[in-house]
């Protein structure tokens, strides 16, 4: 018996997975490693060491970054979510 769907079948959900995965880490975790990155370097200028002053600020912007991009990013993944479920079927024949 030979199997219903190839391996080129996966291949592309995996594709698609990576790819959503991408897009919905992206609005968050890029501004906090820009905000990481700022606050090192003002740390670097000030030889200020103290590590709640890098901490604070990043799950500050973490938190906007939720709250502005939150519903866009439930959206996506329930839009490939609901993807995969109707793609059972395809699987079956």
């Amino acid at each position: 018996m030979e199997p219903a769907v190839g391996t080129d079948y996966f291949i592309g959900v995996a594709q698609q997975a990576m790819w959503v995965l991408a897009l919905a880490s992206a609005p968050i975790l890029i501004p906090a490693l820009v905000a990481g990155l700022i606050l090192g370097m003002v740390q670097a200028a000030t030889s200020i060491n103290e590590q709640t002053l890098s901490f604070i600020p990043k799950l500050l912007v973490v938190a906007i970054c939720i709250a502005l991009f939150g519903g866009a990013v439930m959206t996506l993944l329930a839009d490939f979510t609901r993807d995969m479920f109707h793609r059972i079927p395809d699987l079956l024949h």
